[in-house]
Parts: structure tokens; sequence; C-alpha cells
């Protein structure tokens, strides 16, 4: 097995870890490492869906048997973001333009990842128009870019106080594994341009998706880790945009 097949597997492992502690399918980060290495954009998005499927159900799963899920939170921003993460799977960017929203997204992440919530207060659910329309422009951003959402959805629940931290975790995990699979259906031509050892890949992210959803269903703290990743994805974001 080639070094840089190695390299690839551990950092999605370490990527699903972190990510999934906080109730995310790590998207982000596995695109991150893809673009370090300079894996073509047409292989990214795919991939990155696909892994996102795994972790995120495994999430989705863990957060809810813990109790941390509320379905009045989720379905309006849910009823809207799939068919719109469905249209923007269906749109192929020219890879100048595709960088530069990648890059953008990266640096959303990096700053999320780096946020410090501390402190839960009596949260208060969004009204339903507004998620609808939320849900329609995060499902379409996530389309485009191959991403499940998550990284727009967890701040924005938190910095609204539409939701307590654990809950806002499983929610976005129910969230970022509808999204990914109508990104993926909407990008389904694609499919083919998956690296032959992908399920090397997959094997690497549910094994760290299954540690870190079960350590962030139990309080598992990991702010220094997520702004270690910060600084990953804010070096990543910077490649793109400007190399």
């Amino acid at each position: 097995m080639e070094p840089t097949t190695l390299l690839i597997i551990a950092a999605i492992f370490v990527v699903a870890v972190l990510y999934s502690s906080v109730g995310h399918g790590g998207a982000s980060g596995y695109l991150a490492v893809m673009a370090f290495l300079s894996v073509a954009p047409t292989v990214t998005r795919p991939t990155a869906l696909v892994l996102n499927l795994f972790v995120a159900s495994i999430g989705a799963f863990q957060f809810y048997r813990a109790g941390y899920f509320a379905w009045n939170v989720f379905w309006p921003f849910a009823v809207t973001s799939i068919p719109f993460a469905f249209l923007g799977g269906m749109i192929s960017l020219p890879t100048n333009v595709y960088k530069i929203i990648l890059g953008l997204v990266l640096l959303v992440a990096a700053f999320r990842l780096a946020w410090s919530f501390s402190k839960d207060v009596e949260p208060v659910p969004p009204k339903i128009w507004i998620a609808l329309i939320c849900g329609a422009a995060m499902g379409l951003l996530s389309g485009l870019v191959g991403v499940g959402g998550g990284i727009f959805l967890t701040p924005l629940l938190l910095l609204m106080n539409w939701s307590e931290t654990k809950t806002a975790a499983g929610v976005s995990a129910l969230f970022i594994l509808v999204n990914s699979a109508a990104g993926l259906l909407g990008n389904y031509q694609q499919v083919s341009a998956l690296p032959a050892d992908v399920w090397l890949w997959i094997a690497a992210a549910v094994g760290g998706g299954i540690i870190g959803s079960l350590l962030g269903a139990r309080k598992f703290d990991s702010l220094m880790l997520r702004r270690v990743l910060a600084a990953v994805l804010l070096f990543a974001s910077v490649k793109l945009i400007f190399v």
C-alpha cells in the first residue's frame, strides 16, 4: 500500500473521531485532507458525501439513543434542505469557482470548530418560516460543495439560541445524513469517480465515527482538538482560495 493511501486512511480516521464527537459527519475535514493531497475535485465531492453517510448515521444513532434530539427543531430545516441539496448536487461548477467556494466553506468550518460554546441557556425553537428559508440555503450550499451542512446548522442553532448544545449535535447529525444522501443522489454521475480503495477510507471513517460519537454522547470535551483541526482547515482554505 502506498504511503499516500496510508496517510489518507489515518487522516480520515482522525477527522471522523473529531467531527463525530460533536455530531458532524466530517465532510469538510475529508475535503481538507483531499485538498492537501491534491485529489481531483471530481473525486472529492462524492467521496466526502459517501463518508458522511456512514459517519453521520452512526452519530445520529448515538446521540438519539442518548436522548439528544428534537424533531420540532429538525424537520423545518430538513424539509427544504433535502430538495435543495439534491439540486446543488446536480450543479457542476468550474474548477476555479469550486475551489474558491470550497475554500470559503472550509474557512467557515474552521471558525465554527474554534468557537467555544461554553454555556447553555433555555432554547427557543425557531419560527417555521425562518427555518424553512435557512434550510433551503444550507441545503443548496451543502450540495454544491459536498458537505452535509452541519458546519452551518450547528453554529446557527447555538448562536440563535434555537437549541442547547447536545441537542444541536443530535439534530445536526441527522440533518447531515439526509443532506448527504440528497447531494449524492444529485451527483450520482460522479459516483463512478470514487477511488478504487474507497472501502478502506469508509472503514477508517466508520471506526472513527463509532469512537467519536460514543465519546461525544458521554460529554467528551473536544474543544482543544477542534481548535487544532480548525487550524488545519484554515490552512486548507487558504491553499484552495489563493493557490
